[in-house]
């Protein structure tokens, strides 16, 4: 039997991503005759056709679809094969594809980035920064090599390592009636405006969940206020417009310094979330995750 070429799978999933044989052409470093015949030998090989050729552009056939599906699978698996013979003996060395979250992207990275440029310096970063689910969606399409979160999350299909428990605090406007506690109950905000994230930031549902609370809503069972960011969640919450959880190590890495806003530690049971560095189940990259943690945690 024979099999299809890694480089026609190549050729096939550079046409799924771009949806015009020029472009993919383009992106392979190939002539477009030349990817052409790579799919068309595919087509034959596999007793489908794989694409239909129309004027707006190439559209998959159901077999194709399919085949792109495997396709990514087996092209992932051939890269970790190539970075696992490269980087043998030498963890950490060449190209390493690290996807962060925007909630600790820029609080834990500065600290740590000196840390890995002594330890490993053959090593070259490659930094995404994304949400939660669209890293984890990279990871499993081969797209990254590891990604820095925060847990809990479904972590179905990945393997993690941990880095640090980072305490949820909560924070009010400066004149706030809290500023008089040492330690806040999550309880007693029920009664002022809730700001969080955005869906989608995990760090919302960590809040909501450490401290037991429900999602805010506004007028007609719309959502109220929500931030994009941690910078801008602060700036709501000083400008009076509501109460709202931080991360402790934003806070500590001075997101509030130059804000009129009271920030006080949680009187519930571990109210924090687990920050880890994830890999693919079965990853050759799983040695150096499992060392990227291991030199984070020092940092941190």
């Amino acid at each position: 039997m024979m099999l299809p070429t890694l480089r026609q799978l190549q050729y096939l999933k550079l046409l799924s991503e771009h949806g015009s044989f020029s472009r993919a052409a383009e992106n392979a470093h190939v002539t477009q005759p030349t990817l052409s015949a790579g799919i068309q030998e595919l087509e034959k090989i596999l007793g489908a056709p794989v694409v239909d050729r129309a004027r707006s552009g190439v559209i998959l056939t159901a077999a194709g679809q399919e085949a792109v599906r495997r396709a990514e699978d087996i092209l992932t698996r051939a890269e970790d094969l190539v970075q696992a013979a490269r980087g043998a003996g030498q963890p950490l060395a060449g190209r390493f594809r690290l996807g962060v979250i925007p909630t600790v992207a820029p609080y834990l990275l500065p600290r740590a980035l000196p840390v890995l440029r002594d330890r490993f310096p053959k090593l070259k970063l490659f930094l995404r920064e994304d949400l939660t689910q669209r890293l984890i969606g990279a990871l499993k399409a081969g797209a990254l090599d590891a990604a820095l979160i925060a847990l809990p999350y479904d972590m179905s299909g990945l393997d993690w390592a941990h880095v640090e428990d980072d305490e949820l605090l909560a924070a009010a406007p400066a004149n706030h009636p809290m500023a008089a506690s040492t330690r806040v109950d999550p309880d007693s905000l029920r009664g002022d405006d809730l700001i969080l994230l955005e869906d989608g930031h995990c760090l919302r549902d960590h809040a909501l969940a450490a401290c037991g609370l429900e999602p805010p809503k506004g007028v007609g069972e719309e959502e109220s206020f929500a931030a994009t960011s941690l910078p801008t969640l602060v700036q709501m919450i000083g400008s009076g417009l509501g109460v709202s959880f931080l991360p402790a190590m934003a806070v500590q890495a001075g997101l509030t310094d130059k804000a009129a806003v009271t920030v006080r530690p949680l009187a519930t049971e571990h109210p924090s979330r687990e920050i880890v560095v994830a890999w693919r189940s079965g990853s050759s990259r799983s040695v150096e995750g499992r060392l990227l943690a291991e030199t984070l945690r020092e940092a941190v």
